[in-house]
């Protein structure tokens, strides 16, 4: 019987993907949830089990093909004698606004003992085999989430079984590989470099190259031309003193070096105690309606294999500054390994750009559509300051805010901003809401 396994709904309302990379190759024998294909769609890079077993007849798009959710995506011939699908399917075709099994988080747990059943199986006899199913040697599960990182350390030619990960669980991370690797590592930068070097062929020849806009370029490109077209925005900026918000920083460190709080988790501490302050910030346009959101869903800027992602804390109204240091490393961990999952780049009412790492002051942002505005952060660098009377060289940044004007007026977003700058600039303003 062969059984043709579609592209299966990855929720949050993504209707398409694209094959990054597959798995197997047409002639291999599949196991039940075997993880066969990774794709990319608007929101993360996800690896899909097939939950058919069998011989892999057909893959129905190379790497790079762009697929819709229901078109064809690899098609098995089941083997007689070996479980020929996972039980979810056997009552019959899964609904198709049911997301796959095993995406999100709400089903860790089962994609761990997927993946180690996987591993350690026997492999399923073929269809001219003969005779008792031979038992395969026991095999170590290799503990690694993203892809990125497998062809990382395949192209270094590394043995991912030898390494020991410092990941969660014993998760191999991409810093893990890079070690092994060691200081003569191609890095992603370097190979990008390479790839756009002139070959020794055409040395000195400069050709134009097309790269089609897929996955999250095109989702971001999507975005912001949204944004420019339906949102009547405006910027307003301030340079504050933060020598006594650096100050703040050094203290707790000292005093609690496990939180390990830093500057990004001090912003977003101020930035959750702002909104509350100014709610209609925290809100969206949805036709003729501004919609006020009781929960705040703090989304941060950070860079990821990928490019520019944008991870939310969920519920940072809710946490502690300790909580939110944790939720934030955590964040930007998963998006240095590109195994951000698309519940933890969606729902976001409000956007805390910290631009100042890539060295600049100041910006002018798009906001992020449908949210209604964006606080952005530039570089803290010595400068020359009025303080107390007389001039000293302070820690000094430049804020920028950018703002829906159909939410509300100047008044309202030049409030929000001198408040967050008064904290910046004296962190004490916090306790009195507290």
């Amino acid at each position: 019987m062969t059984q043709v396994f579609r592209l299966p709904d990855l929720g949050e309302g993504l209707t398409e993907a694209t094959v990054v990379e597959w798995h197997v190759t047409e002639g291999d024998t599949v196991t039940v949830d075997q993880d066969v294909v990774t794709v990319e769609t608007a929101k993360a890079a996800v690896e899909v089990p097939c939950p058919y077993a069998g011989v892999v007849t057909t893959l129905h798009t190379a790497p790079g093909g762009q697929l819709a959710v229901g078109a064809p995506l690899i098609t098995v011939a089941a083997l007689a004698d070996a479980e020929a699908y996972r039980t979810e399917e056997r009552a019959g075709s899964r609904s198709p606004e049911r997301p796959l099994i095993g995406y999100g988080a709400s089903e860790p747990a089962r994609r761990n003992r997927r993946r180690g059943r996987v591993a350690g199986e026997a492999t399923a006899p073929g269809p001219n085999s003969s005779g008792a199913q031979e038992a395969a040697a026991p095999a170590t599960a290799v503990r690694v989430i993203s892809p990125l990182v497998r062809r990382l350390a395949a192209d270094a030619g590394i043995d991912l079984r030898a390494l020991s990960g410092t990941g969660s669980g014993g998760v191999i991370r991409r810093a893990d590989v890079e070690a092994a690797i060691g200081a003569s590592a191609v890095t992603p930068a370097a190979t990008a470099a390479a790839s756009m070097a002139p070959s020794s062929g055409s040395a000195g020849s400069l050709e134009d190259r097309r790269v089609p806009l897929t996955g999250v370029r095109r989702a971001i490109a999507d975005k912001l031309t949204t944004s420019r077209r339906e949102i009547p925005d405006a910027t307003t900026w301030v340079d504050v003193d933060a020598t006594e918000l650096l100050a703040t920083r050094d203290a707790l460190k000292r005093a609690r070096p496990q939180d390990a709080i830093g500057i990004l988790a001090l912003l977003a501490r101020i930035t959750v105690a702002g909104l509350r302050q100014f709610p209609e910030l925290n809100s969206s346009v949805d036709g003729d309606e501004v919609v006020l959101h009781g929960a705040i869903n703090l989304g941060f800027a950070a860079q990821s294999p990928r490019g520019l992602v944008v991870p939310v804390v969920h519920d940072a109204h809710t946490k502690t500054t300790s909580e939110l240091a944790a939720a934030l490393r955590d964040l930007t961990e998963a998006a240095r390994e590109g195994t951000l999952t698309p519940a933890q780049l969606t729902g976001g009412t409000f956007t805390l750009n910290n631009y100042g790492v890539f060295g600049v002051d100041g910006s002018t942002p798009i906001i992020n559509h449908p949210e209604a505005a964006m606080l952005g952060v530039g570089r803290i660098i010595d400068k020359p300051w009025a303080h107390d009377g007389q001039l000293a060289l302070r820690k000094v940044t430049q804020l920028s805010f950018t703002f829906d004007h159909r939410v509300c007026d100047g008044g309202t977003a030049g409030g929000f901003l001198r408040y967050v700058a008064d904290c910046v600039e004296q962190p004490a303003v916090l306790l009195a809401n507290l």
